[in-house]
């Protein structure tokens, strides 16, 4: 399949680039003894994604431990509800720990092991980043620390405690808005420290080379997996996937599986209150180009061209950027970016609830609010909505600010 003189049969052969390039997107701006690290943590990755021994390890534990394959759900009784398409969730809210996330945090801590690290540093926003990456670190028998910005530790209670029963060592960041992106600066700078024996294990597609393809190679078995399961299914492919995207992993990994077949592909940001800068986080709406974290990318900027304060009612949303990769797909016009707000995404959050008896992610019911919208345009056809996680850790936070509906 070719799309604006992309072939996609070749994409994941050709981006990113050596250099860490998808287009112009990427890169890797770090200090050069940083760049050093991450050299050869992209030396040790293109070695062991190569080897036997580490694919079948991998391969195994996803079985054995993860409980993988998740399956796909068809919403009857909400499709009936909305009207028009047919909706179907990709149930990564059964992976173990209730979401993604470790899907790319075993893949990340087992090559720390690999290369002989003894620490992984990590940043959480809705600490399901944190609770995966908690989870591989004992597993592993790995020490941890992850960085949570305060307001996301009084959000995300559950979360929190998890990773403490796991043996993570949690590090209140209290800088700046005090969320996401304050958490990653800090866990950024504490690399900076440690790097010798430790590796820093990004939570997203987002940060300096390797990373966002590491992180999107490893998700990568979600879109492969929904794919196959929704052809056996149904016959057919999907005439739409949808996922949400902050940083990014959940829409790439589900996307991977998808971009070289006839299906319109469709990213969510979150509209938080509305259109006014701090009041979102939905940067490849209204962002331009600039550099963070290690990265070019598009990005939120305040009045000096710095890193915008931004908002979401879902933690693991509210980044003032996306992955590269997202920005390099958006330029091409393959995957469709889109936006949903906080009143839509706590509707859908309560109807997915109430109508089928799966309590998501606040961050994933971004993608079911825009699925239940686009279904009703198409008025026929199929949508696969990536469903990236489980609502336990929303849930007293929901009901505190929101109350029972």
């Amino acid at each position: 399949m070719k799309h604006n003189g992309i072939e996609f049969d070749t994409y994941f052969k050709n981006y990113p680039d050596k250099n860490g390039f998808f287009g112009k997107y990427g890169g890797c701006y770090i200090p050069e003894e940083l760049k050093r690290a991450m050299e050869e943590i992209a030396e040790a990755y293109r070695t062991i994604a190569k080897s036997g021994k580490f694919i079948a390890e991998l391969r195994r534990i996803r079985k054995e431990f993860q409980g993988r394959p998740t399956p796909v759900s068809y919403l009857e009784r909400l499709s009936a509800k909305v009207g028009g398409a047919q909706i179907y969730v990709k149930r990564e809210d059964l992976n173990h720990t209730g979401a993604h996330k470790l899907n790319h945090c075993m893949g990340e801590a087992l090559l720390a092991k690999y290369m002989g690290k003894k620490k992984v540093i990590g940043e959480t926003g809705a600490g399901q980043h944190g609770v995966a990456l908690a989870t591989a670190s004992a597993y592993f028998g790995l020490e941890c620390d992850i960085y949570m910005g305060a307001v996301d530790i009084q959000k995300q209670a559950p979360n929190v405690a998890r990773m403490k029963i796991l043996g993570a060592n949690v590090i209140e960041v209290t800088e700046g808005l005090q969320t996401l992106k304050e958490a990653a600066d800090a866990a950024f700078a504490a690399y900076a420290k440690e790097y010798k024996d430790a590796i820093y294990c990004i939570g997203s597609v987002i940060g300096p080379h390797p990373f966002p393809m590491m992180v999107r190679d490893f998700q990568s078995i979600v879109g492969m997996e929904a794919r196959e399961q929704f052809v056996e299914m149904t016959g057919e492919l999907p005439d739409a996937v949808v996922a949400c995207v902050g940083g990014g992993s959940n829409a790439m990994g589900m996307f991977s599986g998808f971009l070289n077949y006839p299906v319109d592909i469709y990213g969510i940001e979150p509209l938080g209150r509305g259109t006014k800068l701090g009041d979102h986080a939905a940067s490849l709406q209204y962002g331009s180009e600039g550099i963070m974290h290690g990265f070019n990318s598009i990005m939120l900027k305040d009045e000096n061209g710095d890193p915008a304060p931004v908002y979401s009612v879902a933690s693991g949303l509210d980044y003032p950027s996306s992955g590269p990769e997202h920005a390099f797909l958006r330029d091409l016009g393959r995957v469709k970016y889109d936006v949903i707000d906080d009143e839509e995404t706590l509707e859908a959050f309560y109807a997915l609830a109430r109508l089928e008896g799966i309590i998501p992610a606040i961050e994933s019911s971004h993608a079911v609010a825009y699925a239940m919208k686009l279904a009703k345009e198409m008025k026929t056809g199929s949508i696969l909505v990536n469903l990236s996680g489980r609502g336990d850790k929303d849930m007293d936070f929901i009901i505190e600010k929101y109350g029972i509906r």
